[in-house]
């Protein structure tokens, strides 16, 4: 299902990595876009700018002016980033306010920013594997950390939200990240290096120019209702065979499919089939066998 573009979009959190890439997207076609960043940034590709908290309604109210469809990527993006009653209520809060205020106003699409950490497995501070892989959305969830806890509750809220204001709210569970010759080739090459270090997120990441796709498609594509879906790239960080890390470091793990090559132990069909969407860009090192 499709729909109309929106006329105006409001993207939360505007100024991070994903935000950026968002009005960069709408820029290039011709959607007008508010950004709501929590601190004065002049370099945006924004026409308007509002500078408050995403968990200020009184803010958001205003934000939300003439808009008609959400991008809430606004949040603090790891658990070691303030004390964990702050990452949970921090988050939390502006989930809330963001997907209320939309409500009142009349808002009835919105994408939401969740997370693979929303497994529990990445910030664990315990020895946590997977129930089965290649993951999806029926993944048991093993919360153990603020951050995690908090998209949980996003997750949540957002089901709430559309009982309460009707519409269409999308939860992106988004791993890792980044740009190609930047972020994604930091963490390649610590892969490379250290492959346990990659074993809690299963080697997973995406291009932010994917990720912004993801939201836009988040926002004209799914019918009503509240939607959870896994997007990733459709291979892996790390420049070893997938089966073989996850004989090494996930060894009991019980597979529910072959994982060839390279392939991603993340199952993003219910993506393609809510969205429509597949990666379109591959960072790909250069295979090498597993140490």
């Amino acid at each position: 299902m499709s729909t109309a573009a929106p006329r105006r979009v409001l993207v939360t959190g505007a100024a991070g990595l994903i935000g950026r890439a968002m009005l960069t997207f709408l820029t290039a076609r011709g959607v007008p876009a508010t950004a709501l960043v929590l601190e004065k940034t002049d370099d945006l590709a924004a026409d308007r700018v509002v500078v408050g908290d995403a968990g200020d309604p009184e803010t958001v109210r205003s934000a939300l002016a003439g808009v008609d469809g959400v991008v809430h990527l606004a949040a603090i993006p790891a658990p070691t980033l303030d004390t964990p009653q702050a990452v949970f209520t921090r988050n939390t809060r502006a989930t809330f306010a963001v997907l209320e205020e939309a409500g009142q106003a009349g808002v009835r699409r919105a994408v939401i920013a969740s997370s693979f950490s929303v497994t529990g497995l990445p910030w664990s501070q315990v020895d946590l594997h997977p129930a089965y892989v290649p993951v999806d959305e029926g993944l048991p969830l093993q919360v153990t950390d603020a951050y995690a806890l908090a998209k949980q509750a996003d997750e949540a809220t957002a089901e709430m939200m559309v009982r309460r204001h009707g519409g269409t709210v999308v939860a992106l569970r988004l791993p890792f990240v980044g740009q190609r010759d930047d972020r994604l080739a930091r963490r390649a090459a610590e892969f490379a290096r250290n492959p346990e270090s990659g074993a809690r997120e299963l080697w997973s990441y995406l291009d932010v120019r994917d990720a912004a796709r993801a939201c836009w498609l988040g926002l004209t594509r799914p019918g009503p209702g509240a939607h959870v879906v896994f997007v990733a790239a459709d291979d892996i960080l790390a420049p070893f065979p997938t089966a073989e890390l996850l004989d090494r470091y996930h060894p009991d793990v019980p597979r529910r499919a072959d994982l060839p090559g390279r392939c991603s132990a993340i199952d993003t069909r219910a993506a393609l089939e809510l969205l429509g969407f597949q990666p379109e860009h591959r960072f790909a090192p250069d295979p090498t066998p597993l140490p």
